[in-house]
């Protein structure tokens, strides 16, 4: 669900960018006392509807569309998910083709018209796989070495609760929680990419209820080379998923 927006889609956005060719940190607030990092993810799962609501759901399809204004690409989305750590990614771009994307448990994949067909390893494997798991949103604590409540900043109009996160193989990611309703509004994060790191701001809006589920409806995902925006019209849970949308691709 969310972590597969979170993911594959920022690792096919680069190849649309091939194909096309944030300000400083405001103080934390120290007058008042901050909740602990049990406090705050166990209030982001309850706010998305609940331990036994999410461990109900064991596979997720959904379709929508996306758009790179800064070079004129849209397409449609297609994002598959299966427990318990399996996620595919089919994004269509006229004039540019299919990008893939995808895990199958074990192997990590992308292909597209520009870089082909190609398996990640390294640390992107180890990010692929970390993202990939169904559940994360339950298990941030296992999925992580290390995790600290930083402090507390305006996000828009808002206050979030910030918090660094520290994986065992990979680099820190930043999540900003909203203060009042406890979801996850916003990361920051690094990925490996074929063309070196890469830094992205995540930002989770329009959260609808889906099936007792809150799951985000618009993801942006804001790069120094450009913003790509995922919108979903359809979000189906429970619903049989081929495993073969998950593997790696023939070789052509």
């Amino acid at each position: 669900m969310k972590r597969t927006l979170t993911s594959l889609i920022l690792s096919s956005c680069i190849a649309v960018a091939a194909f096309a060719q944030a300000g400083p940190p405001k103080a934390s607030d120290t007058m008042t006392a901050l909740p602990s990092t049990d406090q705050i993810l166990d209030k982001y799962v309850q706010a998305l509807g609940g331990k036994a609501a999410l461990e109900k759901i064991t596979s997720t399809a959904s379709k929508g569309t996306f758009e790179i204004a800064a070079v004129g690409a849209s397409g449609s989305a297609e994002i598959w998910e299966k427990a318990p750590n399996k996620t595919a990614l089919r994004l269509d771009i006229p004039g540019f083709g299919l990008v893939l994307d995808g895990f199958n448990g074990t192997v990590g994949w992308s292909q597209d018209p520009q870089s082909g067909l190609r398996e990640k390893t390294g640390v992107e494997l180890a990010t692929a796989r970390r993202d990939a798991d169904f559940y994360k949103p339950l298990k941030l604590k296992l999925l992580f070495t290390k995790i600290t409540v930083k402090g507390k900043e305006k996000l828009g109009d808002k206050d979030a609760y910030v918090l660094v996160a520290t994986p065992a193989e990979g680099a820190p990611e930043t999540w900003y929680f909203d203060a009042e309703s406890g979801l996850l509004a916003r990361l920051d994060i690094e990925r490996e990419t074929p063309q070196g790191k890469m830094a992205v701001q995540v930002f989770q809006e329009d959260y609808k209820d889906v099936g007792g589920i809150k799951v985000p409806h618009t993801v942006r995902q804001v790069t120094s080379a450009f913003t790509i925006v995922i919108k979903l019209d359809e979000v189906k849970q429970n619903v049989a998923v081929d495993d073969t949308k998950f593997n790696k691709p023939a070789a052509q």
